[in-house]
């Protein structure tokens, strides 16, 4: 049954969080919109419980992305394809399935398997987030996860030790978060929740670090450095190097966020359910 009360709480709260981060600059415009429509689908069918672990998730990763912003900008910012302010299809790519499965779950009769699902997508999202923002801050270089050679930081698929304690911590978090607010709406809180989320978000990254390593779209300035940009910021098309050009950042997240959610269900298998 809709519930037009919570779904119109949804639409509030995430229309003020989102225009804080506009305000902070977080946000673009088009990742207001996004975040909008994300979580007020993911409140309004998922429940409180849902809808506050994706605050959680939103909060966390936009202060991270301005913990030591100068640092990780001389560091690495010419890597990434996108800078801070998240955009429309960053918010899909990092919530988009998360509000589907909360349609779903509503629809479905609120089915075990999308509880499990959605504890993977958002673990994921929140791992790979916590491993870009903190891993570059390593006093480490990072090493490539196919090869084990050390890369520049920032290179998608370099993973450090460092970054990826910080994925398993992200990952827990949401599922520690979950778990405790599943109890307090008097909710069932299900055992595998956290396992799932540690599973989930830590396997989901490291998917998302083999993509970066193999598969996703890699180009290169003029001078060879190598970059997730297609343009630099002068507006000048830099060199396609490897990789498939359809799989950008965003599509390598969404990916990953998938590989998460299906262990995190394998999890909750294990479980019994």
């Amino acid at each position: 049954m809709i519930d037009l009360v919570i779904i119109g709480s949804g639409l509030v709260l995430s229309t003020a969080i989102g225009g804080l981060a506009y305000w902070r600059k977080s946000l673009s415009v088009s990742g207001w919109l996004g975040a909008i429509l994300v979580g007020t689908l993911t409140l309004g069918f998922g429940g409180w419980a849902w809808g506050l672990t994706l605050i959680i998730f939103f909060i966390s990763s936009s202060l991270l992305s301005r913990y030591k912003e100068q640092i990780k900008e001389k560091r690495a910012a010419e890597k990434f394809e996108k800078g801070g302010r998240r955009d429309f299809s960053q918010t899909m790519a990092n919530g988009g399935l998360s509000a589907l499965c909360a349609v779903a779950y509503a629809s479905a009769g609120r089915p075990t398997v999308l509880l499990a699902a959605f504890v993977g997508l958002m673990a994921t999202v929140n791992a790979d987030t916590w491993a870009t923002e903190l891993g570059v801050l390593s006093p480490h270089k990072p090493r490539l996860i196919t090869t084990g050679r050390e890369v520049e930081p920032g290179t998608s698929g370099g993973i450090t030790l460092f970054g990826s304690s910080a994925s398993a911590l992200g990952a827990a978090l949401i599922g520690v978060c979950l778990f405790i607010l599943l109890m307090l709406t008097k909710v069932s809180a299900p055992g595998w929740v956290i396992p799932a989320a540690i599973a989930g978000g830590f396997g989901g990254a490291m998917l998302d670090s083999l993509l970066g390593a193999t598969y996703q779209a890699i180009y290169a300035y003029s001078d060879g450095r190598e970059t997730e940009r297609r343009f630099d910021r002068r507006g000048k098309p830099t060199t396609f190097v490897r990789g498939w050009t359809w799989l950008n950042n965003d599509v390598v997240n969404l990916s990953s966020s998938v590989g998460g959610a299906i262990i995190a269900i394998l999890v909750m298998l294990a479980f019994g359910g």
